[in-house]
């Protein structure tokens, strides 16, 4: 973080910005109570991609804002006009394997998979995902938002959110 009472920068990337970094975003904007400013992008969203319309619909129905949630590219975070993030979060295992940009002041990086809520046959199946992955994603935000200060340090942030992740890369 630059400035002590600025907000902590989160990006959450996955390959359509579509489902689960759109979920991401907007949940860590409704509970990070301003301490927190959650973005999400894809590493490559189809031309004319627009958050999943279950996606939007499940968070809704959660309480949480949906307004200005749209699909783009993670080009987008990588220029120097951009905002400077201190943590890039991935949320699906294919963008978890691509070569990333290179963020401007190196932050943090870590992944954070879940299982693709839209990938599911049928509208009946893919609403009961699109649910379970909020509340996934819920818990570990839940835990991420109340972590001590001293744990969201720039020294300290990718330790913090890795262990969260159960350890893994």
């Amino acid at each position: 973080m630059t400035h002590p009472n600025a907000p902590l920068n989160v990006l959450f990337l996955c390959t359509h910005n579509s489902a689960r970094s759109i979920l991401a975003e907007a949940l860590l904007n409704h509970l990070g109570q301003g301490r927190f400013k959650a973005y999400s992008a894809g590493s490559s969203p189809r031309e004319n991609q627009q958050p999943h319309p279950i996606g939007l619909e499940t968070l809704a129905q959660a309480g949480v804002n949906t307004e200005g949630l749209y699909s783009k590219s993670w080009d987008v975070f990588s220029g120097t006009e951009a905002p400077h993030m201190d943590l890039i979060i991935t949320v699906c295992d294919n963008a978890a394997g691509e070569v990333c940009p290179i963020w401007p002041g190196h932050p943090a990086k870590v992944h954070w998979g879940y299982a693709d809520p839209s990938a599911q046959v049928g509208e009946v199946a893919q609403r009961e995902a699109f649910r379970q992955t909020l509340h996934l994603i819920r818990q570990r935000l839940e835990l991420f938002i109340n972590l001590p200060e001293a744990s969201l340090s720039k020294l300290t942030i990718e330790h913090s959110a890795r262990e969260l992740a159960g350890g893994g890369a």
